[in-house]
Formats: structure tokens, C-alpha cells, sequence
């Protein structure tokens, strides 16, 4: 993959409506990668302090959102933690992106970005 860096906001670099702001609280779920958009990875953790800090920025901006299909392909699995977290780092956010890119498959791209530590699983490996 190509990277470029920039000092510039994305907001001055694309077009408001080509822009999707990925947050795992927006209510937009994510079914497929559109190559004319541009997809913003986070950069900011909603899972401390700052709850629903990045839709709130989204919003703010017009920008559209979407969150990865974590519910609906994955199951929570039963631990003595009881947690269940769909923020992910940002790595794991492209790991999932990338995958899914190449293969097409939400089930083979959550499995390769989502840990289960985060308390989800894909439902073939919830032990019956």
C-alpha cells in the first residue's frame, strides 16, 4: 500500500461527500469498501474517556459514518471479564480493511483483525 503524509487536514485534501469517518459507535454499518471513498482510521479513542468523541467530529463535519460489521458477523463470547469492546486499535482496523479488500470475506477479515480479547468471535468458534 501507498502512504502519503501531509500537514493538511483530509478535510481540505477530499470532498466532504467522498469522506467516511470510521467510528464503532456510528449507526451506518459498513457492508462493502467503495474505492471512490476515502476512509478515515480513527485517531482518536472512544473507549476511555472521550465516549463517542470521533461520531460526535464526524458529525460536526457533515461527514458520513460507518462502523465495521463486528455484531453482525461475530458472536460475544462468555468470559469471566464479561467485556466486549468494538474499538479497535488502528492497526487492527486496517488488518480488517485490507482483508476484507482482498478477499471479500467479513468473516476472514474480522478473524484477521480482531482479537479475542476484545471479547467477539466468529460464531464457528464458540465451542458448543
Amino acid at each position: 500500500f501507498q502512504m502519503d503524509m501531509t500537514p493538511e487536514s483530509f478535510l481540505d485534501l477530499f470532498p466532504l461527500d467522498a469522506i467516511v469517518y470510521l467510528t464503532p459507535d456510528s449507526e451506518n454499518v459498513l457492508e462493502d469498501i467503495d474505492p471512490n471513498k476515502v476512509y478515515i482510521l480513527g485517531g482518536l479513542v472512544d473507549e476511555s474517556i472521550h465516549k463517542k468523541l470521533t461520531l460526535q467530529r464526524a458529525h460536526e463535519q457533515s461527514l458520513q459514518t460507518a462502523r465495521l460489521p463486528i455484531r453482525e458477523y461475530m458472536v460475544k463470547t462468555i468470559s469471566t471479564k464479561n467485556y466486549h469492546s468494538e474499538t479497535l486499535a488502528i492497526n487492527q482496523v486496517f488488518d480488517v480493511l485490507s482483508t476484507y479488500y482482498e478477499t471479500r470475506n467479513w468473516p476472514a477479515a474480522l478473524k484477521a483483525g480482531v482479537s479475542s480479547g476484545k471479547g467477539y468471535v466468529l460464531p464457528d468458534a464458540v465451542k458448543q
